[in-house]
């Protein structure tokens, strides 16, 4: 048998799935044979869940009970509370999901994987999230309400009031577009983890670890932090110049996949020109971006680099007044949908990973 060796594993195909198709060379993502940026602009988050659960999207009464259980499943369990005020403070949020998603860990959620298992820790994530940012801001954490969708009670328990209409369908594209991305380092994670026929739980706890490694979840922060140091639109060229003279990386441009638009970015900066007017963070992203682009162009020629998914994720997340420290905690519970859904598809056809290394040490003789 011939042993190829690609760094990363780049370029290795390591799995077969009908869950997402990311054509990089198109600039299209795929979710189930459905075009994902028409999804996050027409249908719910629990529409899409299904989806991908299910490999269809639901009727009327099916919606109906995925939401109805949705809803029974976002109540914190009392455990998870007493865990939470006992771990400190210079614990990272994403290290306090991790923590409590293990903390569920019971006998139902033994192999294989299950729907139910899925919804369960598909709908506690935003009540870990927001539990926690209360708590460690000195307030009373906000019960979730019955009556509201998965997006809308997300960012009441975080705000403490009724969302706005124009708030809801902006996070709901962010968090549909941000479901699922093929065979990135957290789902692999995912599969990887299922493939020993390890339980979900274990299987999305080590997801969340690979999701809290800044080279995966945390750009979209970091993009908020170069607008920030940006300041103005006069203030552009001249920063990210200087930026690319010095060959530094320009946070939001470039990806490993797309080699051309992100389709995501696509969507969402459609969202942001939609979502406040003239609001002037958002004007700012959108000058900076063409500014980006104009000189990418002259320093980098060849090179395709184009806005990605963190850019105006960054731009969402912040105009929905989502804080920087809870972007990568919220992009983790949106993705929580693809993880269980590819830990799924890994039991319907396992086999366990066992990949070989290339040994470059010292042979003694025989």
């Amino acid at each position: 048998m011939t042993v190829q060796w690609s760094k990363g594993l780049e370029g290795i195909i390591a799995a077969k799935t009908s869950i997402s198709l990311v054509d990089g060379e198109n600039g299209r993502l795929i979710y189930r044979g459905h075009d994902a940026k028409k999804l996050s602009l027409h249908h719910t988050f629990e529409e899409v869940s299904y989806l991908l659960w299910h490999g269809t999207l639901p009727n009327a009464q099916k919606l109906q009970s995925l939401q109805d259980r949705f809803k029974k499943s976002r109540v914190l369990p009392g455990h998870l509370l007493a865990i939470m005020k006992q771990l400190p403070a210079r614990m990272s949020l994403m290290g306090v999901i991790r923590t409590c998603l293990s903390s569920m860990e019971d006998q139902s959620y033994q192999w294989p994987p299950t729907i139910d298992q899925a919804i369960a820790v598909t709908a506690v994530i935003p009540a870990i999230i927001t539990t926690r940012f209360a708590l460690l801001n000195g307030n009373k954490p906000v019960d979730p309400d019955s009556s509201l969708n998965h997006i809308e009670n997300y960012l009441y328990m975080l705000h403490g009031k009724t969302p706005s209409d124009a708030h809801v369908k902006a996070l709901t594209a962010y968090s549909i577009l941000t479901m699922e991305h093929g065979m990135n380092a957290s789902t692999f994670t995912a599969r990887v983890i299922a493939s020993s026929e390890s339980d979900l739980v274990s299987s999305v706890a080590g997801a969340v670890g690979a999701m809290k490694g800044p080279l995966h979840g945390g750009a979209p922060s970091e993009v908020t932090s170069m607008l920030n140091d940006i300041g103005a639109k006069e203030h552009a060229e001249k920063w990210i110049t200087a930026k690319l003279k010095n060959n530094k990386k320009l946070m939001g441009f470039g990806h490993r996949v797309y080699k051309t638009t992100d389709p995501r970015s696509e969507a969402l900066k459609e969202m942001a020109l939609t979502l406040s007017g003239e609001d002037p963070w958002l004007d700012l992203a959108c000058h900076v971006e063409a500014a980006a682009l104009t000189l990418l162009g002259q320093f980098k020629p060849g090179r395709k680099l184009y806005t990605n998914v963190e850019f105006y994720a960054a731009a969402i997340l912040k105009a929905v007044e989502i804080p920087p420290e809870l972007f990568t905690p919220t992009f983790t519970a949106s993705r929580m949908v693809g993880w269980t859904a590819n830990i799924m598809e890994q039991s319907n056809d396992n086999r366990i990973y066992r990949p070989q290394s290339l040994y470059t040490g010292h042979i003694p003789p025989l």
